[in-house]
C-alpha cells in the first residue's frame, strides 16, 4: 500500500505525470463525490495537445491559461482508477497535501489502484492507493 487516508466529500486528489508521447507535464484534479462512492475528474491542465488529452467541447470548458491548456468542469465519475508508472513519466499523486512520487520507488509498469473503500473497522471511509 502506498497510502491510506480518511475520505470526505470534496476531498482533493491530484495526479501528475509527463505525457508519454508529448513529453510535457499533465496535471489532473479530482475530488471525492458527496456520496463518498466515486472520484470525480474536475479538470486537466496540460502544456501541449496530444493523444489522449481532452479538447472537445463535450469534455468540459476549454481555455488557455498562459502557456497551459485547461479543460475544466469535466465532471467525469469513476468508481476507481488504475494507473501505471511509465519510463520517464514521473507519476506522482498528491492527497491531503502529501506528495507520493510513485515513480521514485517503483519500476515502469507498476500498477496503482485508487479507490474509496467502504466503511471498515469503525472508520467512516478510507481512501486507498494500492500498488501492485
Amino acid at each position: 500500500m502506498i497510502a491510506a487516508a480518511p475520505a470526505y466529500p470534496g476531498q482533493a486528489l491530484s495526479i501528475s505525470f509527463i505525457h508519454s508521447v508529448q513529453k510535457t507535464p499533465v496535471e489532473e484534479y479530482l475530488t471525492v463525490d458527496d456520496s463518498m462512492s466515486e472520484l470525480v475528474l474536475n479538470s486537466t491542465r496540460y502544456h501541449s495537445f496530444g493523444v489522449g488529452l481532452p479538447f472537445m467541447e463535450s469534455d468540459g470548458e476549454f481555455y488557455q491559461d498562459g502557456d497551459d491548456f485547461v479543460m475544466d468542469h469535466m465532471n467525469r465519475h469513476f468508481d476507481s482508477l488504475s494507473l501505471r508508472t511509465g519510463l520517464g513519466t514521473k507519476l506522482t499523486l498528491e492527497l491531503d497535501n502529501q506528495s507520493y512520487p510513485v515513480y521514485e520507488n517503483h519500476e515502469p509498469g507498476y500498477r496503482v489502484d485508487i479507490f474509496i473503500a467502504p466503511r471498515a473497522y469503525g472508520i467512516p471511509c478510507i481512501k486507498h492507493l494500492f500498488g501492485r
